[in-house]
This record gives structure tokens, sequence and C-alpha cells, in this order.
């Protein structure tokens, strides 16, 4: 910490300052408590200290022409000081704010999500995440090849450039929690489901324990995905021929599914882990128990929270104690 602290100084030229700075205090007290008899070396140190600073108390003055002399040096040069002082300090903040504005940094974060890509979903991603609150100050940082930031939001960072392997470092990508990677709307669809996967391979080689989750626009090119080793796969344009084409058949199903679907209103589709009590029991006893004690509905059965998912499964289920339940539940208000 002190090492880093010091190579900071350093790179900024701050130490100078600081030398430059401690000199004219050290100049000051020895010249004030000199010359002027009736004020000791700790009220001569406070004196040179209030005069730098501008502040000026008046509880100390000098009285003889050699310490009023003193005193004019340490008004003049401390003023130039201090001044550059602020500045730098000012412009090292400045700098810093255009470096994050311009993706130009790198992070250090634990547990994070990273956004690969910008396109017309990722905002409505963010505004979603945002309105959870399991996760509603957990930093996302986005990597895309745009200009600037593209919103300003609380814990939301940006690194500019193409998702490479040396922007994902730069995201801390090994101790991240999640990647979800989008589609580049500025290339046509082939191109863009290719580039994803060419993500997710890159990502399961550096973080295989972080949870993908990869858009794509062809339901053909899931099996690369797939060998890639992405957690989920979402094909945006099947995913929504299919809801439009059951709406159609059975009418009102696209409401429900954007209820649960959006944090925002209604109930939430979630995942939670199986209650300690409910562990060696039946499905059809979990499904009762979470509906009378906690209003959900168990829709399926996670097995070991990151196997395969079970939906509807057969009553006589035995759950496991490792095992997480997919439900619909109320949303508690917010506290």
């Amino acid at each position: 910490m002190i090492k880093r602290i010091v190579n900071f100084l350093q790179r900024e030229n701050l130490h100078r300052l600081f030398l430059a700075l401690a000199s004219l205090v050290l100049i000051g007290t020895i010249g004030i408590a000199l010359f002027e008899p009736e004020i000791t070396w700790k009220n001569a140190l406070w004196y040179s200290f209030v005069t730098i600073t501008t502040v000026g108390y008046g509880d100390f003055s000098p009285q003889t022409t050699a310490g009023r002399t003193v005193g004019v040096i340490i008004m003049v040069f401390g003023i130039g000081l201090l001044g550059l002082f602020t500045a730098t300090i000012a412009s090292i903040f400045v700098e810093k704010k255009l470096k994050e504005e311009r993706g130009m940094t790198s992070f250090d974060y634990d547990n994070h999500i990273i956004l690969c890509e910008w396109n017309d979903r990722a905002r409505d991603i963010i505004h979603e995440l945002r309105m959870d609150r399991r996760i509603d100050s957990t930093p996302i940082i986005l990597i895309a090849d745009i200009e600037n930031k593209p919103i300003d939001a609380e814990q939301f960072y940006f690194i500019q450039g193409p998702v490479t392997e040396e922007n994902l470092q730069r995201a801390n990508l090994k101790s991240a929690n999640t990647v979800v990677i989008l589609g580049d709307d500025g290339v046509d669809a082939n191109a863009r489901d290719a580039k994803a996967v060419l993500v997710t391979l890159t990502v399961e080689s550096i973080n295989p324990s972080a949870y993908t989750i990869v858009e794509l626009s062809s339901e053909s090119n899931v099996q690369y995905c797939e060998r890639a080793h992405a957690d989920e796969i979402i094909v945006g344009s099947e995913f929504s021929t299919k809801l439009i084409s059951r709406a159609a058949i059975d009418h009102g199903i696209s409401k429900v599914l954007s209820e649960l679907l959006s944090s925002r209103r209604g109930n939430d589709l979630l995942k939670v882990p199986l209650p300690d009590n409910l562990a060696g029991k039946t499905f059809i006893d979990v499904f009762t128990e979470m509906k009378r004690s906690e209003q959900s509905i168990v829709l399926a059965v996670q097995k070991g929270g990151h196997g395969p998912v079970i939906s509807n499964p057969a009553v006589d289920m035995v759950l496991e104690a490792t095992d997480h339940l997919i439900v619909i539940k109320n949303r508690e208000p917010a506290g």
C-alpha cells in the first residue's frame, strides 16, 4: 500500500511539491522562531501552516522587520506552491474521469458482471439488473468498441475497444461472476454469431468458472456455443418467434412471461436454494410447502445449483440439499 502511494506521488510529481511545501514550512518556522522572541517554536509552526493555506487566523503575527519579511516570503511562495498543488490534484481527478469516460482504465473488482458489446438491448438489460435488489450494487463493466461511456449509472464502468483477451484481462475476467455476451448489431447475423462464439471461447479459456450467457441470432449456431461451453444461450429471433406464435394460439401467454421476466412489476421468476427443511422430500411435498409458506410456485429444479434444469419434475422425485428451485414468487416491497 505504501509503495503504491509512493509510486503514485512520483508518477504525478507530487513528491516535489510536498518537498517544496515542507521546506517552506520549515524555513518559515525557523525564521519566525528566531526573529520573533515572543513566538514559540510550536506557534511558529502553526503560523507557517495558516499563512501558507491563506487561512490567517491572526492569533500570531510577527512584530519585527525580519519576522515580517519571513512572513511575506511564506505568503508569496506559499500561495504559488499551494495553488500549483491544488491544480495538480484537480488535474489528476479530471484526467481520471476522462479516462473512465473514454474507457481507458482497468479494474480489479471481484464477483462482478462483464457485459460484452453494446447494442439496443444493452441499456434495458442494465436497467433490469439494477431493478433487482440482489445485484443493484454489483459492478458492471462494459467492453465495447464505441467512443465514450454510453450511460452514466452507479457502479457501471467502461472499457473502450473490441472484446479481446487483453480487454477482458483489463476487466479482471479471472474474478468475474457472470459474463454476458451480446450480439454486435454492426455486422451481419452470421458474423455476429461467429464473433459471439469466439468471445465465448476466449472467456471460457481464461475463467471457466464464470457463468457465460450468450445472445445469438440463429439457432443453427447454438451447437457451436455449446461446444465453447457457454452456460446459457439465448436466440433472440427464435425466442420472439415462438412467443408470438404461442400468444397467437393461447392468448395472454406473452403478458404472463413479460411480467415474470420484468423486475418492475408483478411476480418474479427466481432461482432459490432448496430450504434445508425440505431436503430429502419429494417434489410434490416441496411444491406444496413452498406455496403454503412462501406463496411461491415451483416450476423447475436445477440439480446441484449448476447442473441440468428439470422442468415440471415428477411428483415422486426426491430433492437433494444442493438442489435449487426455479420459482414464481411475489415481489417483496422495497425496504
